[in-house]
């Protein structure tokens, strides 16, 4: 096995060229997730970072224990993100970002390598809205629906919340932080958040997974990138799958996963320089910033960022592995 290769500087920051992470193919299936790219928040303690670190590890573990039976592409990456989303330390399902109306308005995509996507947005009642996003793929002819009804979700065998589930004691202290601040209308919130997986399967399927609660203070009704195929997600069989967060609307002007996938299908670009080149142009370029997590068919892993940070993870013949 070759460990993972570190391409780039150490510490990304907005406008300089990315950081990545190159993690060889090692193994029948190959499995990533994020947990937010942005500003090193103000709660870097120990016990916090611990945190974070256990529920990516959760997600990964969930993740593989799909992929070691047997199982899809895309019943991993949904294990994996239903992780991320049921802990309120991401910025997803539970402790999503809040409106400026103080309600989680959530945000998911399900996109397949066969080119099947589903996707659901500023959902209100799902529990787990990346099950909600698969629920679009597997019982309509539609790929995105904004804010499934509960009786619907039921329907599909999605789990429902109350709306006020979602809502935590943090998310709400940013929200108010927030208010007094002077940064920016639509910026990045201090902590990390939208969350996302990707997957290679044994039988060398792809699938990529990503959920959010958006930024915080947004306006009700506000969509990003995440729910966007080709924007924050996107999966090729014969390419890739790649997930992405960040600065969403600059994902969603550039068509980010998209133009990755387009380097390497139509320009034959290897994935770390297609990622590399998208970031710098697309998004460091207009002045935001932002990270993707991706694989081949093939199995090998990238994982990408020029913001100052980006919680992430991966699979090797190791185990599971948390870098925060």
């Amino acid at each position: 096995m070759t460990d993972p290769t570190p391409l780039g500087r150490d510490g990304g920051r907005r406008g300089r060229e990315p950081v990545l992470l190159r993690v060889p193919a090692w193994g029948p299936y190959a499995l990533a997730v994020h947990g937010g790219a942005g500003p090193r928040g103000r709660h870097t303690d120990e016990p916090d970072r611990s945190e974070h670190e256990a529920g990516l590890k959760r997600s990964l573990s969930a993740g593989e224990e799909v992929l070691q039976a047997g199982g899809s592409a895309a019943d991993a990456v949904c294990a994996a993100v239903v992780q991320l989303e049921d802990c309120e330390l991401f910025n997803a399902g539970v402790g999503a970002a809040l409106t400026q109306a103080g309600t989680a308005e959530l945000d998911a995509c399900l996109m397949t390598g066969d080119g099947c996507a589903g996707a659901v947005a500023v959902a209100r009642y799902a529990r787990n809205p990346i099950l909600a996003a698969r629920a679009v793929m597997a019982h309509t002819r539609h790929v995105l629906l904004a804010d499934p009804d509960p009786r619907r979700l039921r329907e599909w065998g999605c789990a429902v919340a109350d709306p006020a589930e979602f809502v935590t004691q943090r998310a709400l202290t940013a929200l108010a932080d927030r208010a007094g601040s002077r940064e920016p209308r639509g910026s990045e919130s201090e902590a990390h958040g939208t969350v996302g997986a990707v997957a290679r399967d044994r039988d060398g399927r792809v699938a990529a997974a990503t959920s959010t609660g958006g930024l915080t203070g947004q306006l009700v009704g506000r969509i990003g990138d995440s729910p966007l195929p080709g924007a924050g997600t996107f999966a090729d069989d014969a390419t890739l799958a790649i997930s992405a967060t960040g600065t969403g609307e600059f994902f969603v002007r550039g068509a980010f996963a998209h133009d990755v996938f387009a380097r390497m299908r139509y320009g034959g670009w290897p994935l770390d320089e297609a990622l590399a080149a998208a970031l710098t142009e697309l998004i460091a370029a207009r002045g935001a910033d932002g990270g993707a997590i991706s694989v081949t068919p093939a199995g090998d892993v990238v994982l990408a960022y020029n913001s100052e940070q980006m919680y992430r993870g991966y699979l090797d013949a190791r185990g599971p592995t948390a870098l925060i």
